[in-house]
């Protein structure tokens, strides 16, 4: 066993190299840049949700108050009659990419974390690299992806975009695997 104390520095590295993968992912490839559409009548779509002076947080409309709402037949009308939606409402002004860029690379450590005690667990101190690039990498990638699968079935993301957050959490898999591979005591 490794102890996570020796593992500072490819959790670090490992860190910093998927923030950056993620910033050329997300700025310079630019394929998640269809990830979303933009609603017609984008203006009067503000005005309207505008008006109704929604706090910042998740909706959804239709929204029943209980299970056994939903078979009401109210609740089956408006489903039926539609928009259904789910949104997140952010708050209105600048945007800030400070904090949320902290918050992700803070992610980023805490995957790097589990990777790092996992793997120390699974191996020993001079194991190969192939060894270790497989066993962290397998555990950043889960880290990374699996909770992006759940948006698509609950909440009808497209496939098309989780599949784009499946490729992006195989880089960074690699990416992780290749730093506990290289830096590993």
């Amino acid at each position: 066993m490794v102890p996570l104390t020796a593992l500072w520095l490819p959790i670090l590295v490992a860190a910093v190299l998927v923030f950056v993968a993620s910033y050329l992912i997300h700025m310079v490839l630019g394929y998640h840049r269809t990830d979303y559409r933009k609603v017609p009548s984008e203006d009067a779509a503000m005005d309207a949700l505008r008006s109704l002076n929604l706090a910042p947080g998740d909706y959804h409309v239709p929204h029943p108050d209980s299970p056994a709402a939903m078979r009401t037949p109210e609740f089956i009308a408006k489903m039926k009659k539609g928009p259904v939606a789910t949104m997140t409402v952010f708050p209105s002004g600048d945007v800030r990419m400070g904090s949320r860029l902290a918050q992700w690379f803070g992610f980023c450590l805490v995957v790097g974390l589990f990777a790092a005690y996992l793997t120390s667990r699974a191996l020993p101190a001079g194991a190969p690299y192939l060894a270790v690039f497989r066993f962290a990498g397998t555990v950043a990638f889960v880290g990374y992806v699996l909770a992006q699968w759940e948006n698509t079935i609950w909440y009808n993301r497209p496939w098309q975009t989780n599949l784009k957050n499946t490729f992006d959490a195989l880089v960074y898999g690699l990416l992780t695997g290749g730093a506990f591979g290289w830096l590993w005591p």
